[in-house]
Formats: structure tokens, C-alpha cells, sequence
């Protein structure tokens, strides 16, 4: 049985915030896709780029963090408010929004206040 929509993207989360890179890639599917709208094109495509990018980009960071504002859940779609720390000289919001199929998640769109 496949583990929810909310428990996959919950246990992403908590590995994020953790900074568990292994923990973290193996919750997303080998074809994931990471769009960051207006952009019609992903901006990471693949397993292997997306876990590159996190290594490189965002786990190597100490102070990396991400709170939970609000969230919803509507079918295979988990959408989170959140505030990231760590990343630029202040925190900021994102909503993202993820896509879940067969307990891995396999789209997330991100959006940015600015």
C-alpha cells in the first residue's frame, strides 16, 4: 500500500529541514519535474539533476531550514505555504505545490512572493 499524498510530502519535509539528502531524494520520483512558474519549462528534470541541485544548492547550507505556514490537501496534490531560512541574507515565502502518484512525488511547482 501506498503511504498518502500528506505522508509522503510530510516526510520530505522533516528530511529537508534535516538536511538528508538520501532520505530526501528517495521520497521523488526518477522522472521528477520541478517547474518554477511563469517558466512553462522545468527548471530541473530527472532524479539525478534534482538531487544534484539539492546537494549543491541547498543542503551544503547550515542554517538551510524550512517552516511550515499552512498547508492544504486536495487529492494527489499537497500544497504547503512556507518560509525558507538559509538560503538568502532573509527569509522568505514559497508556496509549492506537490504532486503525488504512487507514493513518490513526481511534479512540484513552486511559487515566490516576488
Amino acid at each position: 500500500m501506498n503511504p498518502s499524498a500528506l505522508d509522503v510530502v510530510q516526510q520530505q519535509l522533516e528530511a529537508y529541514n534535516a538536511r538528508d539528502l538520501a532520505e530526501f531524494t528517495k521520497l521523488f520520483a526518477e522522472t521528477v519535474e520541478v517547474f518554477r512558474p511563469p517558466a512553462a519549462t522545468p527548471s530541473l528534470t530527472g532524479k539525478a539533476q534534482f538531487a544534484e541541485f539539492y546537494a549543491t544548492q541547498r543542503f551544503n547550507r547550515i542554517t538551510l531550514k524550512a517552516e511550515l505556514l499552512n498547508r492544504m490537501v486536495l487529492g494527489n496534490k499537497v500544497i504547503d505555504h512556507e518560509r525558507i531560512y538559509g538560503v538568502q541574507d532573509h527569509p522568505f515565502e514559497i508556496v509549492v505545490v506537490f504532486e503525488v502518484h504512487n507514493g513518490l512525488i513526481q511534479t512540484l511547482w513552486t511559487y515566490s512572493a516576488e
